[in-house]
């Protein structure tokens, strides 16, 4: 085995370190040159990073949220004994300086590291300019840019009074004004974009951050000073990790499947009673038995009942149809409120689970997930869901699908509330449910027959033996 490592580079304009967003390759995945590995933030953009080396990735030198400066480590890789750009040894992070030519992809364009762009065939290496005869060079980026391939590029190398170099692509002669204004500046783009919508010049600011960076304090300092405010009462939380996740999560949700609820209000008194009884048994010891078990229990049943409310949509791929993915299995996926938000880990062939063992398995996930402690295996694969929104004191909502969910049940608070029992008005335990369900998988008529079934069961829990 032979280690190389490959050090974050430049990814333009000279910014010193960039946010580690989120990884696309595991430890022990192979990689290939050119695949992209991790996503990342600098003060510029969201960029992808490839790989210039070839082989199974050992190490990782930062996890995702973490900020990893220009020229550290950023992964190890087992490249097998071989390098695979011979140059890269002696200049860690940047791109192999091999003779590449336009027939390198099968599509004509040269591969090439992100922030590097393409390289001028024409003259020397980028990689390997240096400081020579007082003319000052290192390698440069060329930042957000494309090229048609029948489109020349020129590459100039100028120097700069505040860095060693840069290297940029040359003006367009009517807009060198702009350009300017663009590289002097450094803020994220979420900085960015809140200096547009409060209406701040960031050529006004003087950055307070790692090499005069712009931050959203800036800004919002910038504001108060412009509109004569000494204080504000918004403050602007940063939206990254789990709460980004789940939000690209919901407007996917919300924007490709059309949903529709149905709601049933259901009399659980006799199942509580049961719950009572099974919860002294032997065999359940050291588990807290919750109405939960038996919604689970219920909806599983229901499954196997109703099989195409456990599927998936397909979109089409080239000339194949949209299909519809009915799973075999069920993963049962349960809503927890962990300590970094909300989190969907699910049970693997949940549908195989007598009472008991899936009692064990509803009490281990959820310790698991409050605990922080979950893995990326169980969060993946979810086949249906059930959010239990009661545990907040609320009655019922509409719970939005879990993508690519077909359904997702949701339980309501439950409450001693009037109702009519044997013809008698009287005080029972009432809960109510939702079924929110993919309208392109599950029609009305399905989705009030899954919603039923599961409300006569958790009515009279003994209908479960009769309907499993």
């Amino acid at each position: 085995m032979a280690f190389e490592q490959f050090r974050l580079p430049d990814l333009g304009e000279g910014l010193p370190d960039a946010e580690i967003v989120r990884w696309l390759v595991e430890v022990g995945d192979p990689i290939t040159v050119n695949q992209p590995i991790a996503e990342v933030e600098t003060a510029k953009a969201l960029v992808e990073v490839p790989s210039p080396l070839a082989g199974v990735l050992a190490t990782r030198h930062a996890e995702a949220g973490e900020t990893v400066e220009v020229g550290r480590p950023l992964v190890t890789v087992d490249t097998g004994g071989e390098t695979s750009g011979g140059p890269l040894a002696s200049v860690p992070g940047t791109v192999p300086e091999a003779d590449r030519g336009p027939a390198d992809l099968p599509d004509g364009r040269t591969p090439v590291l992100v922030g590097y762009g393409p390289r001028d065939r024409s003259g020397p290496s980028r990689a390997r300019t240096h400081r020579r005869g007082g003319q000052v060079g290192t390698p440069g980026a060329i930042h957000g840019t494309t090229t048609p391939t029948n489109t020349s590029v020129t590459v100039t190398t100028t120097p700069v009074t505040t860095t060693p170099a840069t290297t940029r692509v040359s003006q367009q002669p009517d807009q060198p004004e702009r350009r300017s204004r663009r590289v002097a500046v450094l803020a994220k783009p979420p900085v960015r974009k809140l200096a547009r919508d409060l209406g701040v010049d960031l050529q006004a600011i003087i950055g307070t951050g790692p090499h005069g960076t712009i931050s959203r304090a800036d800004v919002e300092s910038a504001r108060r000073s412009a509109s004569g405010h000494r204080a504000t009462r918004t403050h602007l939380v940063p939206v990254t990790g789990v709460r980004r996740a789940i939000a690209e999560a919901m407007v996917t949700s919300a924007f490709n499947a059309p949903q529709v609820t149905e709601f049933v209000s259901v009399d659980v008194t006799r199942t509580l009673a049961a719950r009572d009884r099974i919860a002294a048994l032997p065999e359940f010891s050291g588990v807290k038995v919750t109405p939960l078990l038996f919604i689970a229990k219920a909806l599983l049943t229901a499954v196997r009942r109703h099989p195409m409310v456990n599927s998936s949509w397909e979109d089409p791929v080239g000339d194949e149809p949209a299909q519809i993915a009915v799973h075999e299995y069920v993963n049962l996926g349960i809503a927890v409120a962990a300590p970094r938000g909300l989190v969907v880990p699910n049970i693997p062939d949940a549908g195989e689970l007598g009472l008991v063992a899936l009692a064990h398995a509803l009490h281990d996930l959820t310790v698991t997930a409050r605990a922080g402690k979950l893995t990326p295996q169980a969060l993946r694969g979810g086949t249906i869901t059930i959010t239990n929104i009661g545990v907040f004191g609320v009655d019922i909502g509409t719970p939005i699908l879990n993508p690519p969910e077909a359904a997702i049940l949701a339980l309501g608070a439950i409450r001693p509330m009037p109702w009519v029992h044997e013809g008698e008005l009287a005080v029972r335990t009432v809960a109510q449910l939702a079924l929110t369900f993919d309208h392109r998988i599950v029609d009305g008529e399905l989705g009030a027959k899954v919603l039923t079934d599961v409300a006569r069961m958790l009515t009279d829990p003994t209908v479960i033996l009769a309907l499993s």
